[in-house]
């Protein structure tokens, strides 16, 4: 059988683990929309809930608390927003009905019709996957686009966070069918890491946005799917769902035997109707801890051995016209970093997310420069500066910051004021000018 090379399939969702010394909205032609989507049953916050100005390809998403804020230029005030969630049955609401701030939308979740005879039509789940990946181009992007994504990257040790970094990128995607890679350029960015919380161990992600965005298998499915590899896999119908009030199957895959380098198991969501991908959740099997011992690590010091605990990835994909976008990625890794002649091992969080905010169809043939280009193994957090004023983001939509990240900030903003300070008395009782 004939298996892609496994540095290339995993390095994408690699980590960099080194050894370091211890050391808003005032525009005119806006108007700004927040609040919180919750179950209509439970007002349980609904996270990743998508929110879109119809007619448009504007769009943010809810954080983990189910907050939102929405950008709309005031040219679109008449339009109405979109609100969808897979599993739950999509709402729409005129603008005009939303006030500025302190807005409550609720989601009902679906009562999915979607008959065993639709499933029937299929002699396998394997075989209605395979016809989604045979159908991709058809079904999903084949013309060049051009996007505005909101990217953000976080690292916790233990439940406190140590780092985050925010940027907003331009990202060229090119057709499915092209061999051509996407190229992303940054366009604003900020970040804030308090090195000392990290005692020592400088934990980076590899790749930064390029992480988030290979996570589109329709695009790369050589990280997870293969004409090679799909057999290996067996494939099962779980209960139908909904989403954007459109049944969806909903298909179960794991790995068949631990033959493969890396082995996944999780959920696809496709369309009924087309038998586009609409979603995809999986996870990494990292039960074996001889096999997965420093298997998402890139660099590492000899002295240091990293067990990786959890490893979860999630995409989504948004329709328009009859075709199927990329829209949003995330994935979450945790692991336990053990160094020789210390007793107690550390744990720390990694988490990356792009949201796409919008794009349009690149008929400009426009491109992003070779010296503005991201590369795939940059290390974001070293790429960009520190925070700055609360109007950075200006226009851009973004996903709202967590109430721990915020707090978190303002921590680690402290934190680094303090060493600063103690620095410079340092250097003044040295006699240093």
């Amino acid at each position: 059988m004939k298996i892609l090379d496994f540095k290339r399939r995993y390095s994408v969702f690699c980590i960099t683990i080194m050894l370091v010394p211890f050391s808003l909205l005032a525009q005119v032609n806006l108007t700004e929309y927040s609040g919180r989507v919750i179950d209509g049953k439970s007002n349980k916050a609904l996270d990743a809930a998508s929110l879109s100005i119809n007619e448009t390809n504007i769009s943010t998403i809810t954080n983990s608390e189910g907050d939102f804020v929405l950008k709309v230029p005031n040219e679109n005030l008449d339009s109405k927003v979109i609100i969808s969630l897979l599993g739950y049955n999509t709402r729409v609401l005129p603008l005009s009905e939303l006030s500025k701030s302190d807005n409550t939308i609720k989601l009902y979740e679906a009562v999915t019709e979607l008959s065993t005879v639709n499933i029937s039509a299929y002699k396998s789940a394997e075989g209605l996957v395979r016809k989604v990946f045979k159908n991709k181009d058809k079904n999903h992007q084949d013309q060049s686009v051009y996007m505005t994504a909101f990217y953000r990257e976080t690292i916790k040790r233990r439940n406190r966070n140590v780092s985050l970094t925010e940027a907003v990128v331009n990202i060229l995607k090119y057709p499915n069918q092209s061999l051509v890679r996407d190229a992303i350029k940054l366009n604003k960015a900020r970040k804030s890491t308090d090195y000392k919380r990290l005692d020592t161990v400088s934990v980076k992600l590899q790749g930064g946005p390029f992480s988030t965005i290979y996570l589109d298998i329709m695009k790369y499915p050589e990280y997870i799917f293969t004409d090679e590899t799909i057999s290996s896999y067996s494939f099962t119908f779980n209960e139908p769902s909904t989403v954007n009030n459109r049944s969806v199957y909903v298909v179960d895959f794991k790995s068949k035997n631990n033959g493969l380098n890396l082995n996944y198991s999780g959920k696809l969501y496709i369309d009924s109707q087309s038998l586009a991908l609409v979603s995809a959740n999986y996870a990494l099997d990292v039960s074996n801890k001889s096999k997965s011992k420093n298997l998402l690590v890139k660099k590492k010091p000899s002295s240091i051995v990293v067990y990786p605990l959890v490893a979860t990835y999630k995409v989504d994909y948004k329709a328009k016209g009859n075709k199927w976008y990329y829209s949003y990625s995330n994935l979450n890794l945790k692991f336990k970093v053990k160094k020789k002649r210390e007793i107690f091992n550390k744990i720390y969080t990694l988490s990356s997310e792009m949201a796409v905010t919008d794009w349009e169809i690149n008929t400009e043939e426009r491109k992003i420069k070779g010296k503005n280009r991201l590369r795939p193994s940059v290390i974001i957090t070293d790429a960009i500066s520190g925070f700055s004023d609360p109007n950075f983001w200006g226009a851009y939509n973004l996903i709202e910051p967590d109430k721990s990240i915020e707090s978190a900030i303002e921590k680690i903003r402290k934190n680094l004021e303090k060493q600063k300070e103690k620095e410079r008395r340092q250097e003044t009782a040295n006699g240093t000018p």
